[in-house]
């Protein structure tokens, strides 16, 4: 079994509901690829590039896979198209009702078309880091050498500004889990 950190996200409405209830039944459809062993707080967090949309709510959660990273990423995708995600449509980083991204998986780094791993804007994203952070502050991101703690840190010193860029959701339902 591999240790991967999946980042979650979504700002519209799936067939679940709204974005919160995406990410709660898309975790529990996570378990068909590994099992699900930590997730972080939701988080409201602003847009990033495309500014005219919903806010997003984001996660990160930790799974246990055998899985190879490419399998991996085939599963992630078909999980997407299940909430109703179409990459073919839409702008660049604009409103989706699930994404699900591979942030870091083992001591893998991979560069290769269409996978990238660790992500590669995991360094500069506090709605990645901010939810990484809160569940494996110690983890070492491959080829970066720095810990999951490090970046966190230097990001939010770097973006004291943006304080409501990424808001804690207090969620009893996702807490319960």
């Amino acid at each position: 079994m591999r240790t991967t950190y999946i980042g979650m996200g979504a700002n519209l409405a799936s067939w679940a509901g709204a974005p919160e209830a995406t990410l709660e039944a898309a975790t529990l459809r996570l378990e068909s690829l590994g099992r699900v062993t930590r997730r972080s707080s939701l988080y409201s967090t602003a847009p990033v590039g495309f500014a005219e949309q919903p806010r997003f709510v984001n996660a990160v959660v930790e799974l246990e896979t055998e899985l190879e990273p490419r399998t991996l990423l085939k599963g992630l995708l078909a999980i997407e198209q299940e909430f109703g995600r179409d990459r073919t449509a839409g702008i660049a980083n604009g409103p989706r009702t699930l994404d699900l991204d591979i942030l870091l998986f083992g001591e893998f780094v991979i560069r290769e078309p269409g996978l990238e791993i660790p992500h590669p804007r995991l360094a500069e994203r506090a709605f990645v880091l901010i939810p990484l952070n809160e569940i494996a502050p110690q983890t070492v991101v491959p080829g970066v050498a720095k810990t999951v703690g490090q970046l966190h840190t230097r990001l939010i010193e770097a973006a004291k500004a943006e304080s409501d860029a990424v808001v804690r959701i207090e969620s009893e339902a996702w807490a319960a889990r």
